[in-house]
């Protein structure tokens, strides 16, 4: 019998003496005798065309969430909401509006880790997902239904335990593309089990016909692929409805990604594309979908692993040319930094790196803060008022969510950095690691407040902008027209503001020149890339076609004596 068929907790709603809504979720009895640790969430929408754990969200469209660790679950226990549980975007349960809500419970499971740092701490490891809570293989969540929450009802019976998330299955090998995974021997030591890399690699056409040829190497920098993206062999589903795109305002956007699908497969295989291994990199993380590719004290040496373990056995198993001067690197958001970084950390293992909308780069712009001389990251305040600090807008400027919002968000899903997304992510990377075990808070997640000693570190050891000033002396000769960055002038993200400071930055470096280019998109929002002729809902599915072209043009330029340019050009 399926696990799952055995899970059945039974949820409470319980009103106390001053008519407060109280929620008692048993331990699930038929689960095991094993006790439990994670995050346990409850659930309250007012839409029910999704399941409530599909509809929390930042800005003012999404649903209620409220949260409470669970630490040492046991069989017999009961765990309690009440109005001290913090929520988003409504903060108690307190002020819930008594009526009829879509509601569901979910458990986002901990595995406890013992490192080599000496810390034990309890996070959700990613399980094939991509570290998305409401998708992670053996979570456990209730089959949401209607219920009427009406505060002098005495106790009403709600949702039970009794699902559990499948496991996901791995992708398959193609003639096209292949997949590849490895058991890290640094990040195993790290994290005192076993950690794996992975990627997928997209074989040039007329690789088996060429079996003496070896190959650049292109490494797309991004979240979590599932497997490769962009590329099908087919035209788009004749049979396949189309869509609403909400961010683009657009119907049918799903067939155009088929279609640019097809037109990527068209080209690759055509008689002028340049023949190279096209890669897609997976290193998630305990904390996140991805490590952002560098060594970082609570993550631990990824971007030694990536470099050192999976990028050689990648070039061995698929015949890359395995020298720094044939391999490059592009993306956008996370890989837009990504990109950057790796270039300027392993200056010499990579020529040249293409960063479109990269996260903050410069941390005089962490977005819409400054680290540095702000002391507040949620509020610009003056003598008698303070003005929310905005933290997500389009490209009219309208503003849908502030960094307060944003954070509390995030807290609510995961305390001590474990919600698994943005935010919470960027600590992981660049703070030191807390008495706990946990990444050091750059603020204060309820109050803003900024730790300028946290501030510090991370100017020291992960602001790109700076590192390049203060380091240019030792990385000038080798990143010298290595680095190009895209950034729409109207970034939903604000991410623009920090590409303006590290251009100035650029520019002014001498000795030699940095001979950088950076440009922007107008009005351009969030994935913009660097074509000023196409929408941004089409160019941002053409990363493949764009930089590996303007790649295989430029290495001519930047290869020693004697390079190969040749033979993969077939």
């Amino acid at each position: 019998m399926p696990r799952f068929a055995l899970l059945f907790a039974s949820l409470l709603l319980v009103v106390g003496a001053a008519a407060q809504l109280r929620v008692g979720i048993p331990y699930p009895a038929a689960f095991g005798s094993q006790p439990i640790d994670g995050r346990l969430l409850l659930m309250l929408s007012t839409d029910s065309s999704a399941e409530p754990r599909f509809q929390i969200a930042d800005g003012f469209r999404s649903q209620q969430v409220f949260g409470i660790d669970v630490e040492n679950w046991k069989p017999g226990e009961t765990r309690y909401f009440d109005a001290g549980v913090l929520g988003y975007p409504t903060e108690s349960l307190a002020d819930i509006t008594p009526g009829r809500y879509w509601v569901q419970v979910l458990l986002h499971r901990y595995e406890t880790f013992t490192r080599a740092d000496g810390h034990t701490v309890k996070l959700p490891m990613d399980r094939g997902e991509g570290q998305h809570w409401n998708l992670a293989p053996g979570n456990l969540y209730s089959q949401p239904q209607w219920m009427q929450l009406q505060p002098k009802a005495r106790m009403i019976p709600l949702l039970a335990l009794q699902k559990e998330i499948p496991p996901i299955e791995p992708p398959k090998d193609s003639k096209y593309i292949k997949h590849i995974r490895i058991q890290s021997k640094r990040l195993t030591e790290f994290w005192g089990r076993p950690m794996y890399l992975g990627a997928h690699v997209l074989l040039p056409e007329g690789f088996d016909e060429h079996p003496n040829v070896k190959y650049p190497l292109a490494i797309f920098h991004g979240h979590f692929p599932a497997d490769f993206a962009g590329f099908r062999t087919t035209p788009p589903d004749p049979n396949l409805k189309p869509d609403y795109n909400a961010r683009f305002g657009i119907s049918g956007y799903n067939i155009m990604v088929q279609q640019e699908a097809y037109n990527f497969y068209k080209q690759w295989t055509g008689p002028d594309f340049p023949r190279v291994l096209a890669v897609e990199i997976q290193h998630p993380t305990p904390f996140y979908d991805d490590s952002y590719a560098v060594n970082s004290a609570n993550n631990g040496p990824y971007g030694d692993a990536i470099m050192y373990e999976l990028i050689p056995a990648i070039e061995q198993q698929f015949r890359g040319i395995g020298q720094g001067w044939a391999r490059f690197m592009y993306g956008g958001s996370t890989g837009g930094w990504e990109v950057l970084a790796a270039q300027m950390f392993y200056p010499d293992e990579f020529n040249g790196c293409y960063a479109a909308c990269p996260d903050p780069v410069d941390f005089r712009a962490y977005t819409s803060v400054n680290i540095y001389e702000d002391k507040n990251a949620y509020y610009r305040e003056g003598p008698f008022s303070k003005t929310l600090r905005p933290g997500h807008r389009n490209y009219l400027g309208h503003v849908d969510a502030t960094l307060k919002d944003m954070n509390l968000r995030e807290l609510v899903l995961g305390t001590k950095g474990r919600s698994g997304d943005q935010w919470d992510v960027w600590e992981s990377v660049y703070s030191p690691v807390g008495p706990d075990g946990y990444p050091q808070r750059i603020w204060n997640r309820l109050t803003g407040e900024i730790d300028t000693a946290v501030a510090r570190y991370w100017r020291d050891h992960y602001d790109l902008s700076y590192i390049l000033q203060r380091d240019w002396h030792k990385l000038g000769h080798k990143l010298q027209g290595k680095i190009k960055i895209y950034c729409g002038d109207m970034d939903n993200y604000y991410l623009n503001n920090a590409v303006y400071l590290i251009q100035q930055r650029l520019e002014r470096l001498q000795d030699p020149p940095a001979y950088a280019f950076v440009d922007y998109g107008d009005r351009a929002e969030h994935c913009w890339n660097g074509d000023h002729n196409n929408p941004n809902y089409l160019t941002r599915l053409r990363y493949h076609s764009m930089f590996i072209t303007r790649w295989a043009e430029e290495v001519k330029t930047r290869s020693p004596r004697g390079a190969d340019l040749i033979s993969w050009r077939y």
